[in-house]
């Protein structure tokens, strides 16, 4: 009895102490208790974490510091105190934390998303913005993404009637995309010249993805480290290494001979001039990242709008009447006519606001000792901004979980009606902004538009679809979307010729 006593005494004085050393030296505040060894660990475990870090955001305030085991967390859910970490502190924050995932799926830190800030990183970033993601690349790629989208649409047309999974069907899409951009190569679908080739991408995308969305309790725990997960990781990387390689070896002996480059080819014509800098890790890396990072957000986003407007069928009438209006029927929409679709933009930007493609925006760490709304901000510091918290915020938006694409409009309804400040920012913002918001734009506006444009689409049921948010770093659906589609009767006439 005496031992209990003695030991609840401790842990109350240390937890005080603890809690009174926070307030002297300025730091931000802290949900009280902070555990020994594992400190507020047990809320991370809480799914999903967004939510759980924005109901205490709501209590604690807008910064507040976590201990997550060894690791210190700072989690920021206000406009202005993301600004000030984008701005002010934008090269402060500009590190990565060091995390399982980035140590072996990134090379060793070496990749574009996992690098610390310096002359490595900001090398990678311009070839990214130059040489990949630039508006003249993706234009000179757009072809073969229009062209992905109509045979969507004439395989939905040969299918017309039915109920589809609409997950299944984004998924094919937008990989195919990616890895005709990279490769010049289709793996899902129709028309898939090696079925042994495509079949070994499937399972070493399965695994990537199935180790990149498990919890490692390692990063915070470094005493918890599991041989297993890591095994895996290293086993994972090996195949996915093996694999690019032989891509990059298929395409250098065809440099110069095919009119239309892939990325690969883009970037082995550079090797030449500069072996030194375009070697073939950079670009295995490169090519890795945009797959992992350009293909599930994408994904993820064209099925949540699908799933807004089958819930809002008023939106989804006045959408396709915009573009009627601006297309016509005669044909396909391309990403040309994105500009003149305001209210098709709207959708996806009040999308991307109620359910950001990654709600804890990719993780920061600070450099050195900053301020952050006054708190001092310790060298070391994991930074997490909660974008859902942010966009989701009845102080920043009126209304908002209530999907009202106007608010984007520029009339000031329902919201802040601008993408001007930090109250939106699914794409993140300063020095490591997400390189791939316009590709990401142009591929959900066009499969987007082009099934509004092409069919009416209708709840299974009279039931509302289920907008519950499943578990992982991109935020899925709980349930994959599946609806019921028949052709317009407006489009008939060009659907029978596509």
């Amino acid at each position: 009895m005496e031992t209990l006593l003695t030991f609840s005494i401790f842990i109350a004085l240390y937890l005080l102490t603890k809690h009174l050393l926070n307030k002297i030296r300025n730091l931000p505040p802290s949900p009280f208790p902070s555990l020994p060894i594992i400190g507020h660990l047990l809320y991370f475990l809480k799914k999903p974490i967004h939510k759980t870090l924005a109901e205490i955001s709501k209590r604690k305030g807008p910064v507040v510091l976590f201990q997550f085991g060894s690791r210190r967390v700072l989690v920021v859910s206000s406009p202005s105190a993301a600004e000030e970490c984008f701005t002010k502190n934008d090269i402060v924050f500009a590190n990565r934390p060091h995390m399982l995932i980035g140590k072996h799926l990134g090379y060793n830190y070496t990749s574009i998303t996992w690098a610390p800030y310096g002359d490595h990183w900001r090398n990678l970033r311009r070839i990214a913005s130059l040489e990949i993601l630039s508006s003249t690349r993706l234009q000179m790629l757009s072809g073969l993404r229009f062209d992905e989208v109509r045979s969507l649409i004439r395989r939905l047309f040969r299918n017309q009637n039915q109920s589809v999974d609409l997950k299944t069907e984004f998924f094919e899409l937008t990989m195919n995309v990616m890895m005709r951009m990279i490769a010049g190569k289709r793996y899902y679908g129709e028309n898939v010249a090696d079925l042994e080739e495509a079949k070994r991408f499937k399972e070493i995308r399965a695994e990537t993805f199935k180790l990149g969305s498990a919890t490692n309790i390692g990063d915070y725990l470094p005493w918890f480290k599991s041989k297993e997960l890591e095994k895996g990781f290293l086993e994972c990387q090996r195949k996915r290494d093996e694999f690019m390689q032989g891509l990059v070896d298929q395409h250098r002996s065809r440099i110069g001979k095919e009119k239309t480059k892939t990325l690969i080819e883009v970037l082995l014509a550079l090797q030449e001039t500069d072996p030194e800098y375009y070697t073939d890790g950079t670009i295995k890396s490169l090519m890795l990242v945009l797959l992992l990072a350009g293909t599930d957000t994408t994904i993820n986003a064209m099925e949540w709008a699908v799933s807004l407007l089958l819930n809002h069928p008023e939106e989804l009438k006045k959408a396709q009447r915009e573009i009627d209006n601006s297309v016509g029927h005669s044909r396909l929409i391309e990403e040309s006519d994105l500009a003149q679709l305001p209210y098709l933009g709207n959708i996806i930007n009040e999308t991307l606001r109620l359910y950001p493609p990654v709600p804890l925006l990719v993780p920061h760490e600070s450099s050195e000792e900053c301020t952050v709304q006054g708190f001092r901000i310790p060298r070391g510091t994991t930074l997490l901004v909660n974008c859902w918290a942010i966009q989701n915020d009845p102080k920043v938006w009126v209304d908002p979980r209530e999907f009202k694409p106007e608010r984007f409009g520029g009339e000031g309804e329902g919201g802040k009606g601008t993408r001007d400040g930090f109250g939106f920012v699914p794409f993140g913002s300063g020095r490591r902004g997400c390189p791939g918001e316009g590709l990401a734009l142009r591929m959900v506006g066009l499969g987007l538009g082009a099934m509004i444009q092409c069919f009416d689409w209708n709840r299974i049921g009279e039931e509302m679809v289920d907008m519950r948010e499943g578990i992982g770093f991109t935020m899925p659906k709980t349930h994959p979307l599946v609806a019921t589609f028949k052709p317009r009767p407006i489009m008939l006439n060009f659907l029978s010729q596509i």
